[in-house]
């Protein structure tokens, strides 16, 4: 009877991941991170690329974007014109919500779809807007890539040939460094160079339990 009973019970279901929420301003070496995470074995969701991706992919979305930007927001090849969308919202919080309230259900959803098949403890979901559209709610812990804004603002004029203002321009609509490190649970500082936020990023990822 013993054995019998043994066969006919569930087997445990398997633990869920535990979701890290990766994110980092503009110039602060995020994107690095993520590959280091990934290096180190670790799957990582890049939330922003998948959203360019589904604003092309998806017919339901293409259909509410030009519904709320007009047709320009796709080129005449049929795909997402990222510099004319940004040029509408740059200076439009309320457009820029709404775009958002499109995109950010669709990208939730692949983001599901994605977690299913992950087999890890750990799995990261980088995304620029953690805190700021409060994506931290649904993690288990959020982990913040920052560095000081004069380092940040040259890395970007070196990688993009943007000028000082532009740079400028575009950090003072992110939500201020100094909030971001108030609400991260861990914190990276990348100030030095590759070697240290490496260690950094191990130290750091590996101590989560």
């Amino acid at each position: 009877m013993e054995e019998l009973h043994s066969e006919t019970q569930k087997a445990e279901p398997e633990p869920s991941p535990k979701i890290i929420g990766l994110t980092g301003g503009i110039g602060s070496g995020k994107t690095t991170v993520a590959h280091f995470i990934e290096e180190f074995g670790f799957p990582v969701y890049y939330s922003d690329d998948r959203a360019k991706t589904i604003v092309n992919d998806s017919e339901d979305l293409k259909i509410k974007i030009k519904e709320l930007l007009g047709e320009q927001a796709y080129d005449s090849n049929g795909l997402y014109d990222r510099k004319y969308v940004a040029e509408k919202v740059f200076n439009n919080k309320d457009l820029l919500h709404e775009l958002n309230e499109i995109i950010h259900p669709a990208v939730k959803i692949d983001f599901e779809e994605w977690l299913k098949k992950q087999t890890k403890y750990l799995v990261f979901k980088e995304t620029a807007l953690l805190f700021e559209l409060k994506l931290n709610r649904q993690c288990y812990k959020s982990l913040l890539v920052t560095a000081e804004d004069n380092i940040r603002t040259k890395r970007v004029m070196d990688r993009d040939g943007k000028t000082y203002r532009e740079v400028e321009s575009v950090m003072e609509k992110q939500m201020p460094e100094k909030d971001k490190i108030k609400l991260a649970d861990c914190i990276i500082y990348n100030n030095t160079n590759l070697e240290d936020l490496k260690e950094q990023t191990e130290r750091i990822v590996f101590s989560i339990e």
